[in-house]
């Protein structure tokens, strides 16, 4: 191996096997001095144990001086209310079906089950379906209440940019601007959040990234709150589908998936109010697209762009009133997007 002055080693284990919720996932830095005359290395290491935690208390160990070591019963495992599985082989018409798209899943929360698994670890390009992440850090730093100045920074997006057409110096809550982000997919509002809750959008994806972390989702990196394409930025369906439930947690989140349309009534940089109305980008929702009879469509996130194709991360009950989380990433058409979409919430 090439000596360097300082090299990183990473090492991130299965997110579906990992153990202890209540044990997050953290980052060991350690230093040790080089044998080799390199200088000083840093190793990074990702593991999912407590670092303060001993072997007594997974079990592998005994020692009957211990007192209050849990029982092995009684030790939580991280993936306890979590869906745990591996790709399927899909059937002759799954094969047909699945070909209009690179990855789905179908996550059955109640149960742990997962009904449909294509592709589901496989790394893939989010769009905007990375603002779930985004609006379950906000939720979780942030409070509804704050007032947000926009910033020229966020208000300054490209001409193709998604946007919610909030300007600089105007002022929003939190609240109002967690809509713009979830329903109009605004990367002005995104920003404009990240800038409240971390100062810029650089230190807000570090947040994001050390969140996915420990919700387990160790095959995704972020480097922005909108998830504009860059190609250090990436998921799979099955960390998305980490995240989605993770935001599941914020009843906010769900009242905010789940409004077709938003009015925002704010002020303005000289004070005047402004009126804006936005409308999500979820045709289920919206009505545009019909769900499956007995199937009720509780809201979701949409993204687009070219290298990620056409995506959607789906919060619906099934016929039986379970709730169910469904994704496809990278289809090749909205329409076959939602074809796909169909077909899977009804398994």
């Amino acid at each position: 191996m090439k000596c360097t002055d300082s090299n990183t080693i990473k090492w991130q284990p299965e997110a579906a096997y990992l153990k202890g919720r209540w044990l997050a996932t953290v980052t060991a830095m350690f230093a040790a001095a080089s044998v080799s005359g390199c200088g000083t290395q840093t190793y990074e290491l990702k593991q999912p144990y407590d670092v303060y935690g001993t072997s007594l208390h997974y079990q592998v160990t005994e020692d009957t001086t211990t007192q209050d070591i849990p029982a092995a019963d009684e030790i939580p495992y991280f993936a306890k209310d979590l869906c745990v599985g591996k790709d399927i082989t899909l059937g002759t018409a799954e094969v047909e079906r699945s070909q209009s798209a690179e990855a789905a899943g179908v996550f059955h929360l109640d149960s742990g089950q997962i009904t449909y698994s294509q592709n589901i670890y496989q790394k893939m390009y989010p769009a905007s379906t990375t603002k779930i992440l985004t609006a379950y850090v906000a939720l979780k730093y942030g409070d509804l209440t704050d007032t947000i100045t926009v910033s020229q920074q966020a208000a300054n997006q490209s001409l193709d940019s998604s946007i919610c057409d909030i300007h600089a110096g105007d002022q929003l809550t939190l609240e109002a601007l967690l809509y713009g982000l979830l329903l109009e997919s605004g990367n002005d509002a995104a920003d404009a959040i990240a800038e409240h809750i971390s100062g810029d959008a650089e230190k807000f994806a570090d947040l994001m990234n050390q969140e996915a972390a420990a919700l387990g989702a160790t095959h995704s990196h972020f480097t922005n709150p909108h998830g504009l394409q860059d190609e250090m930025h990436y998921t799979c369906v099955y960390d998305l589908y980490l995240l989605f439930q993770a935001a599941l947690d914020y009843e906010e989140f769900k009242t905010i998936i789940h409004t077709p349309k938003y009015t925002a009534v704010y002020e303005d940089v000289n004070g005047n109010q402004v009126t804006n109305e936005w409308e999500s980008t979820d045709l289920f929702l919206t009505g545009e697209v019909s769900a499956p009879k007995g199937v009720t469509v509780i809201g979701g996130k949409t993204g687009t762009t070219e290298d990620a194709g056409y995506c959607l991360a789906l919060y619906s009950e099934n016929t039986s009133k379970d709730p169910v989380i469904s994704i496809v990433m990278k289809a090749d058409s909205k329409e076959n997007l939602y074809l796909l979409m169909g077909d899977l919430l009804i398994r």
